[in-house]
């Protein structure tokens, strides 16, 4: 397997990292029933952060990487909108979604010996991150299907 292969493997692989995660984990935190649960896939969910981080770096620098081996720069168009979704998807999970999550666990931090049952507030607070983070899963979606059918 040549440079090319490599980088192309490498590359779809860290898109994998990034695109698994994002779907799993708000799936994982939608599914606790009680404050320990909750407790519980907050730990997990942040400790799986860093795979969808590490997945990003490799995935631009295989991906410029791959843009300079093939001499494509940035003149396709579904590269381009490609681009620009993923650099929207990173702003919406990064600034929009991992804040308003960390105050959700240190409400969740707060009230685990207090009581089993999950405050009312912490619906209300996942309630507005749920549209965002379809938005996000919907964006990766067009991503995918941009690098498949590269339309134009």
């Amino acid at each position: 397997m040549g440079l090319f292969g490599l980088l192309l493997v490498l590359h779809i692989l860290a898109s994998i990292a990034i695109i698994g995660p994002a779907f799993v984990m708000p799936i994982i935190r939608r599914s606790a029933r009680t404050v320990g649960q909750l407790h519980f896939t907050f730990g997990i969910t942040t400790k799986l952060a860093i795979i969808p981080k590490m997945g990003g770096i490799l995935l631009i620098v295989t991906g410029v990487w791959l843009m300079i081996i093939t001499k494509m720069g940035i003149s396709q168009m579904w590269l381009n909108a490609s681009i620009l979704l993923s650099l929207l998807m990173i702003v919406l999970i990064d600034g929009w979604i991992e804040p308003r999550l960390k105050k959700i666990i240190k409400l969740i931090s707060e009230n685990q010996d207090q009581s089993n049952e999950i405050p009312a507030e912490f619906g209300l607070l996942i309630k507005k991150i749920v549209p965002i983070e379809t938005a996000a899963q919907l964006m990766m979606i067009a991503i995918l299907v941009l690098m498949v059918v590269k339309p134009f």
